[in-house]
């Protein structure tokens, strides 16, 4: 009798530790967004494909609580807060600078993936591509390596524009400061005066636009922060109404309604973001998993804007498009 209560005993240590572990709760991912909800459909659903390349399923063994900024970035502080409180396993960051310097300064334990398009190691994020260091890692396209053949590129379209203005966000600083360096070398070269323009916020952007009029600015580049692809719509708005050429580092811009785009597709980054993800909720620590970087820069076209325009594309930049929307 007091053997086979023994046994009973036995078996039932055995199996609780089983159903203990199918209790517990699913790792929870914070997902913050510069965006709405409805901007970035493309990008949620390549990073779930990421995600469930690493066996994570959202609803069914993986949780994610999103929170998006509306493109009002003043609002980011408190939503990392709320993701901290929440302690949830792993904080993401998609396509947004401001996002990922507001991450860590938020949290030195939570584990946080990003994707951008500046230099990490330049604005303090890491301590180098290979060997991040800390709580954080995720993807680069380094878009600033690029600034100047942007301004390249409208010169080659619009050769008698001797203006063209340059707009920044200044509170991405570190930046601003390397994408205008870049511009001003580059229009020095070209002959080229280039128009200094800060815009943080929609306001701001409203009132650039007024500046680039009033100074008869013949053209427009937007520096390589995110903030302005979160606001593409309004971009694409104003450049038609005043009928100003203006080139992007973004293809979202171009897909708005934008002239022309120069930089890298981050919706395949998306995907890559998931896949960090997944690896770091199996265990593996930001520290060791490198910054990749995106190598592959796409020139993106829109010929529809620029009939609008009134514009002619050159055949030879035409023929060298990846993209062209008709």
């Amino acid at each position: 009798m007091r053997r086979r209560k023994f046994i009973t005993l036995l078996g039932g240590a055995a199996v609780w530790p089983l159903a203990a572990r199918a209790q517990q709760p699913m790792p929870v991912i914070g997902y913050l967004s510069g965006w709405s909800s409805d901007d970035a459909p493309e990008y949620l659903t390549y990073f779930r494909q990421g995600l469930a390349e690493t066996g994570y399923t959202e609803g069914r063994n993986v949780v994610i609580e999103y929170r998006f900024a509306d493109g009002q970035f003043e609002k980011v502080p408190e939503l990392i807060a709320d993701l901290v409180r929440r302690q949830v396993s792993v904080i993401v960051i998609p396509n947004t600078t401001q996002s990922a310097v507001a991450a860590k300064t938020a949290t030195q334990t939570i584990p946080i993936v990003f994707s951008l398009g500046s230099n990490p190691v330049e604005i303090g994020l890491v301590q180098s591509l290979n060997h991040p260091g800390g709580n954080i890692t995720g993807l680069t396209a380094l878009q600033t390596a690029v600034t100047a053949k942007r301004l390249e590129l409208m010169h080659e379209l619009l050769p008698s524009v001797t203006k063209i203005a340059f707009l920044v966000n200044p509170a991405n600083r570190t930046l601003a400061i390397a994408d205008v360096k870049e511009a001003q070398e580059t229009a020095h070269v070209l002959g080229v005066n280039l128009l200094n323009l800060n815009a943080s916020n929609q306001s701001e952007i409203d009132a650039a636009f007024a500046i680039l009029v009033r100074e008869q600015a013949g053209a427009l580049l937007t520096n390589s922060e995110s903030l302005f692809m979160v606001h593409s719509a309004q971009l694409a708005e104003l450049t038609t109404r005043y009928r100003v050429p203006a080139l992007y580092a973004y293809r979202e811009n171009v897909m708005a309604g934008g002239l022309m785009s120069y930089g890298a597709n981050f919706l395949p980054a998306a995907r890559e973001l998931g896949i960090y993800v997944g690896r770091v909720l199996k265990g593996e620590k930001p520290a060791d998993l490198p910054v990749q970087e995106a190598t592959k820069i796409e020139l993106v076209i829109n010929l529809k804007t620029a009939k609008a325009l009134g514009l002619t594309f050159p055949l030879p930049l035409l023929g060298r498009a990846d993209e062209v929307i008709e």
